[in-house]
């Protein structure tokens, strides 16, 4: 882990009472995953592993879904999280499918064999993005495990959810690009109610949340809320201030005083190579101050 071990007990130490809390890392070694989850296990319900993430620089660097060409150190990384913490906490792990489907049911057979507690499949193989998702390779994982199926890819509305539990029977699905487009997905909402965007804005005043995780998140939660030349003015924002004079400006969101006094600002990168940040950072007199509260999470 290379975010402060302090950190990050102190992130999940504060949203303690957010139950069930599974916690996903990449790992790419069994020290490493077990580490993690022993850290957080006193936090959290459980532990998944990520070995579907497609990007270029986490496969290079081995992690993501360049573990599935590995599926003996994906077993190994399960048992041994399963053999140092007890039940009920839980070991799970997303995956994405492999152009052999056979190998898929394979790894997924053998990951229950060792005590995997539920699997998350997104039905596409590494190489696809904007294919349609393979719903059909989902069910045939479904009906080929004894273990809870989470299916994942393309869920953009409640209707989407109940369209891949009819196709796949799957236990349950995971959003990712939907929901940070609509946290109220899930109620039926069509797009982000202004109610959800005021309470990030709250949670916003009452953390350490850095600009580019409060921006990028109302971006993504602005995106069928705003018209595209609003987007345009809006996704180029690059300070505090100038977000919030537009929050309240055109939607009439009330910005608490402790994130008007925030100053650290950040530039975004231009390259795509997994570093979230230019060198910019201005008014803060730590890197580690700036940086140690903002993710990016990926499907």
């Amino acid at each position: 882990m290379q975010r402060p071990v302090r950190a990050t007990t102190k992130l999940l130490y504060r949203y303690s009472d957010d139950k069930p809390l599974i916690v996903q890392f990449a790992a790419k070694n069994v020290d490493d995953f077990v580490s993690a989850a022993e850290l957080i296990s006193p936090y959290s319900d459980g532990v998944d592993l990520n070995c579907g993430c497609p990007q270029r620089w986490a496969m290079t660097e081995g992690y993501g879904a360049e573990l599935l060409s590995n599926p003996q150190l994906i077993k190994e990384m399960v048992q041994q999280v399963r053999n140092s913490i007890s039940k009920p906490f839980t070991v799970s792990v997303k995956i994405r499918i492999k152009n052999d489907l056979k190998e898929t049911i394979h790894l997924c057979q053998n990951l229950e064999a060792c005590g995997v507690s539920f699997l998350t499949v997104h039905g596409r193989t590494v190489k696809e993005r904007s294919e349609p998702v393979n719903t059909e390779a989902i069910r045939t994982i479904v009906d080929s495990v004894n273990i809870p199926v989470i299916a994942n890819g393309d869920i953009k509305s409640l209707s989407d959810c109940f369209r891949m539990n009819e196709l796949t029977n799957c236990k349950g699905v995971m959003a990712a690009r939907g929901i940070l487009q609509n946290p109220a997905m899930f109620a039926g909402m069509e797009k982000t109610p202004l109610c959800c965007i005021q309470d990030w804005v709250d949670l916003c005043s009452k953390s350490d949340v850095q600009f580019q995780c409060y921006h990028h998140h109302l971006v993504f939660m602005l995106e069928k809320v705003l018209s595209k030349i609003e987007r345009n003015t809006f996704n180029f924002l690059k300070t505090f201030d100038q977000v919030n004079n537009y929050l309240t400006e055109k939607l009439s969101i009330n910005i608490p005083t402790a994130i008007k006094t925030k100053k650290c600002q950040v530039e975004y990168s231009d390259i795509q190579d997994g570093s979230y940040f230019k060198s910019k950072i201005s008014q803060t007199s730590e890197l580690e101050d700036c940086l140690h509260d903002t993710f990016l999470f990926h499907s």
